[in-house]
């Protein structure tokens, strides 16, 4: 089995809001994500898809990506992401054969747990604002929920974090996600959202303090997925 993540792939076959819009490297860009993911995973492996992966407004509009998605290789752990306004109760969308919809819970296979949540703005940066600290406090503790639900399992032994928004930036020493970031149990910080070059650097990746950090945001990723190693 290998594990793969990917971020941002702001699918829209039902709706018309081509990503080239914004940016030309953006230019059928579902089809360089298709054609990477077939040539390297199999039904056996994960991936991880973090966050705005469908610009539908409403969950029928959503169905055609999904179904897209659904379709391809590997089991897929799907989280929300700040643009994700199609997103339902798991009980609704929890009809697709090969996808895992990660929210207030945590994805089993074998000794490894994928945990997450969506994260927010984070304090310290230009767009957090006084209404920020609720929703940030509140996805601190679905992180926290996610975490503790699989190390309550007695046969997990490693554990893949994945969020949307990153959990730090580069200027800031420590966060609400960060303080939970450090158990020797993660092995893998997956997040997206980020989009120029300017939020590119300022990205923490690598090791750091424990985990390794990947950025996966699907341009920043030339639409490749990121592979995860676990065991050496």
């Amino acid at each position: 089995m290998k594990i793969f993540a990917l971020a941002d792939l702001h699918l829209g076959f039902a709706v018309n809001k081509p990503m080239d819009l914004f940016d030309p490297v953006w230019e059928n860009h579902h089809i360089k994500i298709k054609d990477d993911w077939y040539d390297r995973v199999s039904e056996e492996d994960l991936i991880i898809l973090a966050g705005d992966t469908s610009w539908a407004m409403y969950y029928d509009d959503a169905k055609v990506d999904l179904e897209w998605i659904d379709a391809l290789p590997g089991t897929k752990i799907i989280i929300k992401g700040n643009h994700d306004y199609w997103w339902q109760s798991l009980t609704k969308m929890q009809s697709y054969e090969s996808i895992f919809f990660l929210h207030n819970n945590y994805f089993k296979a074998g000794r490894l747990a994928i945990c997450g949540t969506r994260g927010w703005e984070l304090p310290g940066s230009e767009e957090f604002g006084l209404d920020d600290e609720k929703i940030y406090h509140r996805e601190k503790l679905r992180l926290e929920r996610s975490l503790l639900l699989a190390k309550k399992d007695p046969e997990i032994d490693s554990i893949i974090v994945v969020m949307h928004y990153p959990p730090l930036l580069s200027y800031m020493k420590e966060t609400y996600f960060t303080e939970l970031l450090t158990d020797p149990m993660i092995k893998h910080v997956v997040y997206g959202h980020l989009h120029d070059k300017e939020s590119w650097d300022r990205a923490v990746q690598g090791v750091y303090k424990g985990p390794q950090y990947h950025l996966v945001s699907a341009d920043y990723k030339n639409f490749s997925l990121e592979e995860l190693k676990l065991y050496d």
